[in-house]
């Protein structure tokens, strides 16, 4: 057994694992934290994203005690106050869901995408940048749609031309 130490969503949590337990079973099993989906378990389709030290990883190919000592970020982290982050409002406003199993994946790859970006995306760029989380129902066209809204709004309305 190991212990792993972690900040998560702003707070100190400690829990032990076996060696190899994934970083996503440790966030949802021993953290409770089940917003972070369990599709794959072999990063093709990127419903287990969280935030790690600020950048966007797949949580079902690192171990907990990779992890260990790390700042992580789950969908439970993201609202504020009780107050829906800028993605998640914009994924609500512009029906980017529809069965939902893929949108806390979907909301944190699109936090990373617009933070990095700086508010320089268009679509094609969105598209590209999605191409590692699967949805089965939407089509992608409003989950698009919503990141160029929420990047909008995050960048005072700034939006790289198509």
């Amino acid at each position: 057994m190991a212990k792993v130490t972690l900040t998560v969503n702003g707070r100190s949590v400690s829990g032990e694992c076996e060696d190899r337990t994934l970083l996503v079973h440790f966030i949802r099993e021993k953290l409770g934290l089940t917003g972070t989906h369990i599709g794959c378990d072999t990063t093709q389709c990127g419903t287990c994203v969280v935030h790690m030290d600020g950048k966007s990883v797949k949580s079902c190919s690192i171990l907990a005690v990779q992890a260990s000592g790390s700042a992580i970020t789950t969908i439970e982290g993201l609202a504020s106050n009780g107050e829906m982050h800028p993605v998640q409002a914009a994924f609500k406003e512009h029906h980017g869901l529809q069965c939902g199993f893929c949108t806390p994946g979907m909301v944190m790859t699109a936090v990373d995408m617009i933070s990095r970006h700086g508010g320089n995306l268009d679509e094609a760029t969105v598209r590209h940048e999605l191409e590692g989380n699967i949805c089965r129902c939407t089509g992608y066209h409003n989950i698009v749609k919503a990141v160029l809204s929420a990047n909008a709004e995050m960048h005072g309305g700034r939006q790289a031309a198509e």
